[in-house]
């Protein structure tokens, strides 16, 4: 079952108050707590993220070590900020999109706080979380948000009460495409700065699949060659990396470019794991500049993964009246962004 009911009840006396929200991420690699107000103040965020010995993340093991790590993020994050869990307003839970085993432990944690302290239960969609987190950071209004993560790639802007997908990935994200490369070169975990590291030695661009269609894009072809070539041993890794590099975020940026200037924005943010690179906010500025607008990424704190962004959307929900009840609590493992009504920037 994977229907959500979200009732919005009248927001008129929570918007004149601070509201302090629990909110806990456990989509996917990351079990994480955060402690936010509705005002944008960040209290705690205390993350454990789940490192494989070796192969991909597999969805059991993360469900594993989050069970194991739950009570200690908790307490940690509680002790950062000073606060009790009577003291809070609401429990704010990433419901999805993410994967089912994941997911289940840190419902099943918020439901038990809900029943336990008499707590509002939060609703809050990931890929949104990215987004609020990214405007929060950067102090951008009314961005177009590129969201570039190991399981998401969109191009995003707000439009009539919902963000709106103007392109995404049609296969695997760019993230993943990275990390798959870099566990097949042997690099290990997490593969994109390792790929980066070594692009930065490449020499030579090596023609490689570049598939844009209209605003979407798609990366398995693209993998699959880098893959082929790194098998087969013609090129350097170090070219084969940057080749693998430049071409992949050069149709990311073409677009964001066109997303730009189909919706004609003022504003780009970076948000999702990957913003933490150089070399594609490099790329991202570049394409902003000439367009006359301006670019920021996501705080790199909270660029992955991260309790923070969870607690602080479910702020904002919770001040605009949004709660469900413990029925109506499942998970959305497929839970995409643009079917949340987000009623705090009507």
């Amino acid at each position: 079952m994977e229907d959500v009911t979200i009732r919005s009840l009248s927001p008129k006396n929570e918007m004149n108050r601070e509201i302090i929200v629990l909110g806990i991420e456990s989509t996917a690699h990351t079990f994480g707590v955060g402690i936010a107000s509705s005002q944008g103040k960040i209290l705690a965020n205390v993350n454990s993220i789940y490192v494989p010995r070796s192969d991909g993340l597999h969805p059991r093991e993360m469900a594993e070590h989050h069970s194991k790590v739950a009570v200690r993020v908790l307490k940690e994050a509680l002790e950062t900020a000073e606060i009790k869990l009577e003291d809070v307003d609401g429990i704010a839970i990433a419901l999805g999109p993410g994967m089912g085993p994941c997911l289940r432990i840190g419902a099943t944690l918020a439901r038990f706080l809900s029943l336990k302290f008499s707590k509002p239960l939060i609703p809050v969609n990931h890929a949104v979380a990215h987004v609020e987190i990214a405007r929060l950071t950067t102090g951008f209004n009314d961005p177009l948000v590129v969201y570039v993560a190991g399981g998401n790639t969109m191009i995003i802007a707000y439009v009539e009460g919902r963000y709106r997908v103007f392109g995404e990935t049609l296969d695997i994200p760019l993230g993943n495409c990275l990390d798959v490369f870099a566990r097949e070169a042997g690099l290990g975990l997490p593969g994109t700065p390792k790929v980066e590291e070594i692009a930065l030695r490449g020499e030579k661009y090596i023609r490689m699949p570049y598939v844009v269609k209209g605003q979407d894009l798609s990366f398995s072809g693209l993998l699959t060659y880098a893959i082929r070539l790194l098998k087969e041993g013609s090129y350097r890794l170090e070219d084969i990396c940057y080749s693998l590099v430049e071409t992949s975020y050069s149709m990311l940026v073409e677009v964001a470019e066109r997303g730009l200037s189909h919706l004609n924005k003022r504003e780009i943010a970076l948000t999702g794991g990957v913003a933490r690179s150089k070399i594609l906010t490099d790329k991202l500025e570049k394409m902003a500049l000439l367009h006359g607008a301006l670019f920021k990424p996501v705080n790199p704190e909270y660029a992955g993964d991260n309790g923070a962004m969870i607690a602080y959307t479910g702020a904002l929900a919770f001040a605009h009246g949004v709660r469900i009840t413990i029925e109506e609590s499942v998970i959305k493992p497929l839970w995409r962004l643009d079917e949340v009504d987000i009623p705090w920037r009507k």
